[in-house]
Parts: C-alpha cells; structure tokens; sequence
C-alpha cells in the first residue's frame, strides 16, 4: 500500500512544483523583465538573460507534462497485463478522484500572466479526467467476466462516440468562424483538453453506471 501511495506523490509533487515555479517565474519577469515573455509581442524575439527563469519554467513545464504522460502510459500497459493475469480489476482508493482537481489549473491560462506561455495552463484541463478514479475505485477488485468486459467495450464506445462528435464539431466551427490565430489556437487547446479530459472520466463513469444496471437487473 506504501509502494503505491508513493508512486502517486511524486507526481503530485512534481506538478506542485511546476506550478508554483511557473507562478514565481512569470511574476519574475513581471517585476523585472516588464513583462517581455509574459504579455504578447511581436514575431522578432531577441534573447536576453533577463528572459531565463521564464524560460526555465517552461522547460520545466514541458518535462513534467512529458513525464507525466509517460508515467500514465506506462501504468496502463502494466495494468491491462494485470488485469488479464488476474481477470479481475485493479485495487484502486476512490480518494485518486481528487487528482481531477488539478483540472481547476486550466483557468489560469485564461489569466494575463499566461497569456505568451503557449498556452500551457490550458492542457490541466486533461485532469478533469481522473474524477473517473472515484467511480473506478467503487470497482476495485472486480471479476472481469463476458458481462463486465462488454460493458467496457459499450463505456468507451460511447465516451469516444461523444469525444469524436465534439472534435467533429470543433472543427467544422474553427473553418466556418473567422478570428485571428491566436484566440483559435487557444480554443482548439481548451477544447481539445476538455474533450480528452470528459472522455476519459466518461470511461469510468459510464462503465459503473452500466454495472450497476445490470446489478439491479439480476
């Protein structure tokens, strides 16, 4: 149980850490920089040492998001091989659900200390997806028989069904309204996230709803 626990702090640490190293960085040069990498300019950009902390904070930025995408990859290929040895679901706290709150993080994105960050405040958003922990979390130590395994076949064809109408639609918005390529490309990302994020709670959510209808059927 302490094995696990610390799998999961060392992430959330390392977000904390970004986070507050972004927040610090950009009232660095706020304060001392007049702002150079934090407000919109122009094409040309000349380097100058003044400019290292911000952009050191994205660099950090980038490497946590790398790091953690991967960690996420690498903890789900183990689980599938998990789950097919076992044939049941992984033991897993409800309490993981709280990671989605790291989503509220997205916001600040639309704040304009963020706005030449490349928007990235807005990729938090993906965090909106681990609410689905808590209904996971109800489904710990599942058997994993025909029933269970066609219900997550019918969760994600629906979640990915709702995330692909809403691409869809994105895109056909993005052709059909004109505004500048700044304001589309921080709605492309916002929506994007938000997508990716619903989908991936919708997985869970979905396939605890479905079981517990079949459940209350039998």
């Amino acid at each position: 149980m302490k094995n696990k626990k610390s799998r999961w702090l060392v992430p959330l640490l390392s977000i904390g850490v970004c986070v507050l190293v972004s927040l610090l960085a950009a009232w660095s040069d706020l304060t001392y920089n007049s702002g150079r990498l934090v407000y919109p300019m122009d094409s040309s950009y000349s380097f100058q040492p003044s400019d290292i902390p911000m952009l050191l904070a994205l660099t950090l930025d980038a490497f946590c998001a790398l790091t953690l995408l991967t960690l996420i990859l690498r903890e789900a290929i183990f689980r599938r091989r998990r789950e097919a040895e076992r044939r049941r679901t992984r033991q897993l706290n409800p309490r993981l659900g709280f990671l989605g709150l790291f989503g509220f993080c997205g916001f600040l994105g639309f704040l304009p200390i963020s706005e030449l960050s490349t928007y990235t405040p807005f990729v938090f958003f993906l965090f909106f997806g681990f609410f689905g922990f808590f209904y996971e979390g109800r489904m710990s130590n599942t058997l994993m028989d025909e029933r269970f395994q066609e219900n997550v076949r019918r969760a994600k064809l629906d979640a990915y069904k709702l995330g692909i109408e809403i691409v869809l639609l994105l895109v056909i918005a993005n052709g059909l309204i004109d505004c500048s390529p700044e304001l589309r490309a921080s709605v492309m990302l916002v929506v994007l996230s938000l997508t990716m994020g619903l989908v991936l709670f919708l997985q869970e959510y979905l396939l605890y709803r479905y079981d517990q209808q079949d459940a209350e059927g039998v």
